[in-house]
C-alpha cells in the first residue's frame, strides 16, 4: 500500500474510531452513574376499590342521569335563558377557561421539546488583541472586527423517554383542567338553578302571605261588627289586630329574601341589580327519576371532578416518571454551520465557513442526594393525587347516598304533610261556623286558622325541599357531565 493510499485509508478509520471512543467513555461514565440510584423510592398510597363503598357495576343500579341540558326539563323558558346567560358570561368560567389555555400551551411546549431544536445568531464584535497572548503578529497589537453568522440546531434523542413522560404528564394536566372547567359549568348551572327555585319558594310564601293578610283583615271586620252589637269585646278586637300586623310583617320579611333572592341571580347572569325585580318564578312540579337505585359505577365516568383527579394522577405519574429519568444518562445531538472571520474582506468566503457536529452526553455522576430528593418529591405529589382522588370518590358517594336517602325521606313526609294539611283546613272551617253561630270563642280560630297556615307553608317548604334536593342529585350524578372514551385516563378503572 503507497503512503497515500495508507493516509486515505487512515482518514476513513478515523471517525470509526472516534465512535469507538465516545462508546467507550459513556460505558465508562454509565458505570460510574451507577452511584446514583432510585431504589427504595416508592407510591405510598393506592387508588380505593369503590366496591368497599357500596358501589355496584352499571348493570346493578338503575338510576336515571341527567343530560347536559338537565334544566330543560323543568319547562321553564325563563330559567332556560338565565342558565344559557350564566354559562356565557359568568366570570369564574373565563377564569377556569384561562387555566385550561394555560394548561393547554404547557402541553405544546413539552411537545416541542422533543423535536429537534434551532437557532441562528449573527454578531460583529470590535476588539483590540493582546500582545502578549495567543495570536501572533500582525493580530498581535491590533484591533480587528470579529465577525460570525451561524446556525446552531440541537436534538435531545430522549432515550429513557424523559421528554415524552413530560409530555404525557402535561396532556394529564390540559385534561384535567378541561374537566375542572365542565365541573365549574356543572356548579355554576345547579346554582342558577337552585337560586331560581329558592326565588320560587319565596314568592309562593309570598302569596300566602297575602292571602293570610286578606283573610285576616276580613276577620278583623267581623271581630269589629261583634264588637258594635256587644258579641265580642275589645280584648278579640286587639287580638284581631295583632295577628293582622304579624301577617304584614311576615310578608315584608318575604319581600326582603325575594330581593335578595333576585339579587344573587342577577349576580350569577352578570346583569344589574334590578334588572330582575319584577322575576316571579314559580315552583313547578317535583321532577322525579323512575327509578332511585343503588349508587353505580357510571359515577366514575359522569362527575368531572373525579375525572380530573383521575387525570392528575395520571399526570402525576407521568411526572414521576420523567423524575426517573434523570438517573440516567442524556444524549443529544448538536451541530452547527456558518461563517467567522476577523474584518468583512474575508467573512463571507468559502474559506471562512465554520461548521461542526458532535453527540453531547451527560450523566448525574455524583448527584445522587438532588435526585433522590427530587424523586420523593415527585412520589409525594403522586401519593397527594391518589389521596384526593380517593377523597374525590368517598365524597361523591356519600353525597348521592345522601340525596337519595333524603329523597326516600321527603316522599314520606309528603304523605304524612298531606293528611295533617287535609285535617287542619277541616277544623279551621268547623271552627269558624261555630265562631259565626256564637258557639267558639276567637281564640279558637285563630288556633284553627294557625294551624291551616303551617300546613300550608309546610307543603310550599316540602315542594321546595324536593326540589332542592332533585338539583342536589343532579349536581352529584354530575349534572349531565359526559367525557369521550379516548379522553379517559388509565387508572383507577371503573
Amino acid at each position: 500500500m503507497t503512503r497515500s493510499a495508507y493516509r486515505n485509508s487512515s482518514h476513513a478509520k478515523r471517525p470509526a474510531l472516534d465512535c469507538a471512543r465516545t462508546l467507550g467513555c459513556a460505558t465508562v461514565l454509565a458505570v460510574l452513574a451507577g452511584c446514583a440510584s432510585h431504589a427504595g423510592i416508592e407510591p405510598a398510597v393506592t387508588p380505593i376499590d369503590v366496591r368497599s363503598l357500596g358501589v355496584v357495576s352499571a348493570t346493578d343500579a338503575r338510576l336515571d342521569w341527567p343530560g347536559g341540558h338537565w334544566w330543560a326539563r323543568f319547562g321553564d323558558t325563563l330559567l332556560d335563558d338565565l342558565v344559557e346567560r350564566a354559562l356565557r358570561s359568568n366570570p369564574t368560567l373565563a377564569v377556569s377557561q384561562a387555566r385550561l389555555e394555560k394548561a393547554q400551551s404547557l402541553a405544546q411546549a413539552a411537545g416541542a421539546a422533543r423535536l429537534p431544536q434551532g437557532s441562528a445568531s449573527v454578531g460583529s464584535t470590535r476588539q483590540r488583541y493582546s500582545s502578549n497572548d495567543l495570536f501572533p503578529p500582525p493580530i498581535a497589537g491590533s484591533v480587528r472586527s470579529g465577525n460570525a453568522a451561524r446556525l446552531d440546531a440541537t436534538w435531545e434523542l430522549d432515550v429513557f423517554g424523559r421528554n415524552r413522560a413530560l409530555l404525557e404528564a402535561a396532556i394529564g394536566q390540559a385534561h384535567a383542567a378541561q374537566a375542572d372547567l365542565q365541573a365549574a359549568r356543572v356548579l355554576l348551572s345547579t346554582e342558577v338553578t337552585r337560586t331560581y327555585f329558592q326565588l320560587a319558594r319565596l314568592v309562593a310564601l309570598r302569596a300566602l302571605a297575602a292571602e293570610t293578610i286578606r283573610q285576616r283583615s276580613q276577620l278583623r271586620e267581623l271581630v269589629a261588627q261583634r264588637v258594635r252589637v256587644g258579641l265580642d269585646t275589645a280584648v278579640e278586637l286587639r287580638q284581631a289586630e295583632g295577628a293582622l300586623a304579624d301577617a304584614a310583617s311576615q310578608a315584608e320579611a318575604l319581600d326582603g329574601q325575594a330581593a335578595l333572592a333576585r339579587n344573587t341571580l342577577a349576580t350569577l347572569t352578570v346583569q344589574p341589580p334590578d334588572a330582575l325585580a319584577d322575576l316571579s318564578p314559580s315552583l313547578p312540579a317535583s321532577v322525579r327519576h323512575a327509578d332511585r337505585g343503588r349508587v353505580s359505577a357510571d359515577l366514575l365516568g359522569r362527575r368531572a371532578d373525579i375525572v380530573a383527579a383521575r387525570w392528575r394522577i395520571e399526570a402525576a405519574l407521568r411526572d414521576r416518571d420523567a423524575a426517573v429519568t434523570q438517573f440516567y444518562p442524556d444524549v443529544d445531538l448538536a451541530a452547527f454551520v456558518g461563517f467567522s472571520s476577523l474584518g468583512f474582506a474575508h467573512w463571507l468566503q468559502s474559506d471562512s465557513r465554520i461548521w461542526g457536529v458532535g453527540p453531547a452526553l451527560r450523566l448525574p455522576v455524583f448527584e445522587a442526594v438532588r435526585l433522590r430528593a427530587h424523586l420523593r418529591g415527585k412520589t409525594a405529589d403522586l401519593d397527594t393525587a391518589v389521596a384526593s382522588y380517593n377523597a374525590t370518590i368517598a365524597a361523591a358517594v356519600h353525597e348521592v347516598v345522601d340525596q337519595l336517602a333524603s329523597l326516600r325521606s321527603l316522599e314520606r313526609q309528603r304523605v304524612q304533610q298531606n293528611d295533617a294539611r287535609a285535617a287542619a283546613e277541616s277544623a279551621d272551617a268547623l271552627a269558624m261556623q261555630r265562631y259565626r253561630a256564637g258557639l267558639s270563642s276567637y281564640l279558637t280560630v285563630l288556633s284553627a286558622e294557625a294551624g291551616v297556615l303551617v300546613q300550608r307553608r309546610e307543603t310550599i317548604e316540602l315542594d321546595a325541599r324536593g326540589l332542592d334536593l332533585e338539583l342536589a342529585l343532579v349536581r352529584a350524578l354530575g349534572g349531565g357531565y359526559r367525557v369521550e372514551r379516548g379522553d379517559r385516563p388509565g387508572v383507577a378503572h371503573e
